[in-house]
């Protein structure tokens, strides 16, 4: 899952984010990598690898989910499922 977020602050936006690592395991999300913007870092970048996409879909859409979010600083978001082709 390709997720974007652009943030008030990204150390903010970074300390909660990790703080909730637990939260997104077992919603069966494993963070494999973060880009920020190279012309504005606050605007974030991440990767999940998915275990079941039912359960990612639920985490997202928990009101839980938008609070972290909203004490993060995200300003606005979305995310993408996204499935490799093995290009290359």
């Amino acid at each position: 899952m390709l997720c974007r977020n652009q943030v008030r602050d990204y150390e903010t936006w970074k300390a909660v984010f990790h703080s909730h690592k637990e939260a997104h395991q077992k919603a069966g999300l494993q963070l494999e990598r973060i880009w920020q913007d190279a012309d504005n870092p606050n605007n974030v970048f991440f990767l999940f690898e998915v275990e079941d996409r039912k359960k990612a879909e639920a985490f997202i859409s928990d009101p839980e989910s938008a609070k972290a979010g909203k004490d993060a600083g995200v300003i606005d978001g979305n995310y993408h499922f996204m499935e490799d082709t093995h290009a290359y």
